[in-house]
């Protein structure tokens, strides 16, 4: 058809073309930053945060700060929402207060989270100034992030999200020391760290702790009732009606079970959004929220191990299979091992070390997929590893044998 055609439109069948179930699913997007209203159980948290930064309305250097809490507690969409506004309010009296967002977890060398920092504060009609993908050296990206930083800035507020998935502080030393060794004119920057890690400070160098003077605020997890809030406060994402009584009830106490994390709640009323929409359910129930929250957690987790590599997938299958078959929920690293071997050699892997095994499950301990810990044999005898997983067993089973590899374990253990 051309335009200005007034025949009707011939629509292909494979699409929809109208929404029958959301209408504004953005208020559902874990990026979505919403207004004052919608945010819950958080006041005396952003008063804190604005506390900290509120020298920058005036130009001056803010506090810089670290904030601790679990997944889903508030920490970066309290952050990003007060130095939104921080922004705002200091625009009024002609101050300017940019920010820049890094997420750790992502860019997690020093090289890779200045050069991130320069590319957002960055504009090259303006400053002449480029930031390539590669080449420079990390001297080279902080040079140049100096010399944005005085040409379009008054304030700068740089929060690292994860920051504990760093390399090395490094780059807290140089951000918190750039305007006493005169990296920096005229611009102030204020450092926002968050961390699921509260003891995060301790591993903090000795040079680091010098010179980051800062500020700790703690993120509670929410109850029941405060997740409950928060969805209410976003229903408006779905078309009138559609929600069941018992919809936004129901994900919230399957949330507070899971230490209060707001950002899977949310998660899942997308997700039972999604699953009425695909099986063209004019209404959302509490089963959609069932099947929801076994989709969020496995897409969660596959969100965790995208990078993991086929060994140690492997190994994470050896452990969710001894766990669905054993009343136990422990296992040492021989047990591991010799469920691991079977895998390998079931569809022929080449078969690693056990004391390369051992590496890879610290590893994943690290990243909050396993806890791991070590058990004296008694007096002389030396001690053992045991692992124990974090994460549903039957979600990583079923994650890990979605792999067309792994596809000859998806029934046992169920």
């Amino acid at each position: 058809m051309t335009l200005g055609d007034d025949s009707e439109v011939e629509r292909d069948s494979l699409f929809r073309y109208e929404e029958p179930i959301f209408a504004r699913e953005e208020l559902l997007d874990i990026r979505h930053i919403p207004g004052p209203d919608r945010i819950v159980g958080r006041d005396t948290h952003m008063q804190r945060v604005a506390n900290a930064l509120n020298p920058a309305i005036f130009g001056r250097p803010p506090k810089h700060l670290l904030i601790y809490g679990k997944t889903g507690t508030g920490k970066s969409l309290v952050s990003r929402h007060v130095t939104q506004r921080l922004a705002t309010e200091a625009a009024k009296d002609s101050v300017i207060v940019r920010t820049a967002f890094v997420d750790c977890g992502e860019e997690n060398t020093e090289t890779s989270a200045v050069k991130t920092i320069a590319a957002q504060l960055n504009d090259p009609e303006e400053t002449g100034i480029t930031i390539p993908e590669r080449g420079l050296s990390t001297g080279d990206y902080y040079k140049r992030l100096w010399t944005i930083l005085d040409s379009r800035s008054d304030v700068v507020v740089i929060l690292l999200d994860e920051i504990d998935m760093l390399e090395d502080d490094e780059i807290l030393r140089k951000l918190s020391r750039a305007g006493e060794n005169s990296r920096i004119e005229r611009c102030s920057i204020g450092v926002i760290g968050i961390s699921n890690k509260i003891d995060y400070p301790d591993q903090l160098t000795e040079r680091v702790k010098s010179s980051f003077q800062h500020d700790e605020i703690v993120f509670k997890p929410y109850a029941a009732d405060q997740l409950s809030e928060i969805l209410n406060n976003r229903k408006d994402a779905f078309r009138e009606g559609i929600l069941g009584d018992d919809v936004i009830p129901l994900t919230s106490a399957l949330a507070a079970q899971e230490h209060g994390d707001a950002r899977k709640a949310i998660d899942i009323l997308r997700n039972a959004g999604r699953i009425a929409t695909e099986e063209e359910n004019p209404e959302v129930t509490v089963e959609h929220v069932r099947k929801a929250k076994e989709r969020t957690e496995a897409d969660r987790f596959n969100e965790i191990i995208a990078g993991t590599p086929v060994q140690g997938k492997a190994i994470l299958l050896a452990l969710a299979l001894l766990t669905l078959m054993s009343d136990e929920s422990e296992f040492s690293t021989k047990r591991v091992y010799d469920t691991y071997t079977t895998i390998v050699n079931e569809i022929g892997m080449d078969r690693l070390s056990e004391r390369r095994v051992n590496e890879i499950l610290q590893e994943q301990a690290f990243l909050n997929v396993i806890n791991s810990t070590r058990t004296s044999r008694g007096r002389g005898r030396g001690v053992y590893s045991k692992h124990r997983l974090l994460e549903d067993a039957t979600i990583v089973k079923k994650v890990i044998t979605s792999d067309d590899r792994f596809e000859v374990y998806e029934e046992i253990g169920v």
